[in-house]
């Protein structure tokens, strides 16, 4: 099972569960698992297309997904997947 690392903003999502053991062959799989067990984090995860969203950086290890084979990348039992939403700032 691939380990998934929820990231706090999104835990109000997963019950405030930090951590998640999900069995999935790739990072579509994982994203259908969580919007499945979590339907509130879905829109959060992929947009109205099924794609993942474009503010979303998802890592396998210490890759990201859009330098692997995006939601395709294969994961094995090993594998950590951390989602890390982007933080917007800027000038007051």
């Amino acid at each position: 099972m691939a380990t998934v690392i929820i990231p706090t903003p999104l835990r109000k999502f997963t019950n405030n569960t930090a951590k998640l053991n999900i069995e999935a062959g790739n990072v579509e799989e994982v994203l259908l698992d969580l919007s499945t067990n979590f339907p509130d984090l879905k829109k959060h995860l992929v947009d109205e297309k099924g794609e993942i969203r474009s503010f979303l950086n998802i890592f396998v290890g210490d890759d990201d997904i859009r330098d692997l084979a995006l939601g395709k990348t294969p994961l094995s039992q090993e594998t950590v997947v951390s989602i890390v939403p982007a933080i917007a700032g800027g000038l007051a």
